[in-house]
């Protein structure tokens, strides 16, 4: 018997998905590991999914 599926997930429009990401400063630790830093998605917050409708974004509502 097929399982039924859930509604599809909102991914962000901004990251498509991706809401964090580490970036190379360059350089490297002691230990000889790269530096990094991670930057996380500033529509989303960094959950890669859409947390308000996008009729509020153009109505001027602040995320």
């Amino acid at each position: 018997m097929p399982q039924p599926t859930g509604p599809a997930s909102r991914i962000c429009p901004n990251c498509d998905g991706f809401a964090s990401v580490a970036i190379m400063t360059g350089g490297r630790t002691p230990h000889g590991h790269p530096r990094t830093i991670t930057v996380d998605c500033l529509a989303c917050h960094g959950t890669g999914t859409r947390t308000v409708p996008a009729r509020h974004n153009r109505e001027g509502a602040r995320v």
